[in-house]
């Protein structure tokens, strides 16, 4: 079965990932995978060197990045607390055009979201995309925090609110880890979605 890391974080996502761009690319290729993705936490700095390292060893490099999303407005510095400040959604180019709107959205969220981290808004995702593919991220994306919390409609609710805005290229997934809260998640997902799921791991280290 093809298997291709869709949620990946390298040496750029600050104080969180730890994966050297040229070892990955390495390692992808040495497990005879011919694409991979990278998804730094709120930027993009490590594209260009992704992109390149990856098209010298022959892997298909998808370029994207895990944005932080406002509860509400980018604008409003006020609302929700701790870990309710922005939910984690990772958003993948399909094309040039996805990718040129990637680069707007993740530059809104410095220029006007910046409250903690670099936030977006809804607006911001519907003015941009286009050429995008959207995926739930992990267990603070908004959808996995109300599964967490047993809040089953709300999941739901947010769920077809993505759906909306991303409604041919949006499939929700799970990460296939063994840990209890995501084979919670995972089992709750199932629950309401009855659509193809994308299997994904995330990556913060090395790829084993």
């Amino acid at each position: 079965m093809e298997f291709t890391h869709l949620h990946v974080h390298t040496e750029y996502s600050l104080l969180d990932g730890s994966n050297k761009i040229k070892e990955y690319v390495a390692r992808v290729k040495e497990l005879g995978m011919d694409s991979a993705a990278i998804t730094d936490h709120g930027v993009m700095y490590g594209v260009i060197d992704f992109y390149r390292a990856a098209r010298a060893e022959g892997i298909n490099p998808i370029l994207g990045c895990e944005v932080y999303v406002a509860p509400g407005s980018r604008f409003d510095r006020e609302a929700g607390s701790g870990e309710d400040r922005y939910y984690h959604l990772v958003l993948l180019a399909e094309n040039n055009q996805g990718y040129a709107n990637l680069m707007k959205i993740v530059s809104k969220g410095f220029t006007e979201g910046f409250y903690y981290k670099p936030r977006v808004d809804l607006a911001v995702l519907k003015e941009y995309h286009e050429g995008i593919i959207a995926l739930s991220a992990c267990l603070a994306g908004e959808v996995a925090r109300y599964l967490q919390r047993g809040m089953y409609e709300d999941a739901k609710a947010a769920a077809l609110r993505y759906q909306d805005i991303f409604p041919e290229e949006n499939e929700k997934i799970f990460s296939n880890h063994k840990h209890k809260q995501f084979v919670s998640e995972k089992k709750s997902l199932v629950q309401f979605h009855e659509k193809i799921l994308y299997k994904k791991l995330e990556v913060r280290h090395k790829v084993l």
